[in-house]
């Protein structure tokens, strides 16, 4: 596809026809970040331990480092946005928010992503995305404030 790359919002009954299924991610092979490589990137964007629940799945067409052969995951990718791509707080709405979007072109390979562990370009990425769950969605104000070093706000008792 030529032409700028864009992103756009769309609404809940679009993403989930077009973007929620983990077959929908193009590439050959989909996987999930491991656990402990969620860990770390929570500690990466300054958010309490466990923050993160939903499942941060990738595709493409090489999932190992093709240096240290590490398996590559959402840790590289934010990892590589927080060199000066995208700030901490941004990432974390990514992860938690309840805002949907998607990409409109099917990218060659996610450009400007690094080997966490080795700093190897990584050129066989295609996609991502995270099955955020609604929990986080009356949280996020208070991560983001933690992760800020303000004190969390108080959240309404039901």
């Amino acid at each position: 596809m030529t032409g700028a790359r864009r992103t756009v919002e769309v609404d809940e009954v679009l993403f989930r026809a077009v973007y929620d299924s983990p077959a929908s991610l193009p590439g050959r092979h989909r996987w999930v970040t491991v656990e402990a490589d969620v860990r770390r990137i929570e500690k990466q964007l300054g958010m309490p331990p466990r923050t993160i629940g939903a499942p941060l799945w990738v595709s493409g067409d090489e999932p190992d480092c093709p240096k240290c052969g590490r398996r590559v995951n959402w840790l590289d990718i934010v990892s590589s946005a927080l060199s000066g791509v995208h700030d901490r707080a941004m990432i974390a709405r990514v992860i938690l928010g309840d805002r949907r979007y998607v990409n409109t072109e099917v990218p060659a390979a996610i450009a400007g992503v690094y080997c966490v562990d080795c700093r190897t370009p990584i050129d066989g990425l295609r996609s991502f995305k995270c099955h955020n769950w609604a929990y986080a969605f009356e949280a996020l104000e208070g991560v983001l404030a933690r992760m800020s070093g303000l004190p969390a706000p108080a959240i309404p008792a039901d």
